[in-house]
């Protein structure tokens, strides 16, 4: 199968993982861009789990190194987290423990310089889904590209949900790279991005503390 892709054709073999990084290159791309990488917290928490598990441990994954990564020799003048906030009820023991790592999560996140926005958790059908959150990262999209704040958006969601805002950014000049994974790809955020980056395990463990200790 062959998919266009900001003006490139791209072969996609028929399995359950794209054997590529790169989808697209944006003509634009120059080192000093101005980057703002846009990181969906919890679509990265179970995109890592799903990866592999020992990933997911958001307490020891660095974020800032990643958001370098990411960024390449473009300038990073902005780096946001956005995450539905974790709620306990006193004698649930689970909740609290997810809501001290949260906490600490945070915390730690802040000092490093992230912006911070909270969506929250509805418990509807007996599952918690996040709320509020893509509607932040939407407004940061579109904002930051009426007001020029950013030459290239460094996306790390898979959520469909914020493709009108990507269509608004790209009316605005702006270059959108979709990071993805190579195992959960969306068509629909490939479709609307400039360029997609595709991660695999080897490009994530580097970001795990335990595994950098052992180096």
């Amino acid at each position: 199968m062959f998919r266009q892709c900001a003006g490139f054709f791209v072969a996609i073999p028929p399995s359950t993982s794209y054997n590529i990084d790169i989808i697209g290159k944006s003509k634009g791309k120059k080192s000093n861009n101005r980057i703002f990488v846009a990181v969906d917290g919890s679509n990265l928490y179970h995109r890592l789990k799903e990866e592999r598990a020992d990933l997911h441990n958001l307490l020891n994954f660095d974020y800032t190194g990643f958001a370098k990564f990411l960024a390449g020799k473009g300038k990073l003048v902005r780096k946001g987290y956005y995450v539905g906030l974790v709620r306990a009820k006193p004698g649930n023991k689970k909740a609290l423990k997810m809501m001290a790592n949260q906490h600490r999560l945070l915390t730690k996140l802040k000092k490093e310089g992230w912006d911070l926005f909270y969506g929250y958790l509805l418990k509807s059908g007996g599952k918690y889904h996040e709320k509020g959150v893509d509607v932040k990262i939407a407004v940061d999209i579109v904002v930051g590209a009426y007001e020029n704040l950013y030459d290239r958006l460094i996306l790390v969601s898979s959520d469909t949900d914020l493709l009108p805002a990507l269509q608004v950014a790209r009316k605005k000049d702006k270059e959108i790279e979709y990071v993805g994974f190579s195992h959960a790809p969306s068509h629909a955020m490939i479709e609307y991005a400039t360029e997609t980056r595709l991660l695999r395990q080897d490009n994530l463990v580097p970001f795990v503390a335990e595994k950098k200790g052992k180096k």
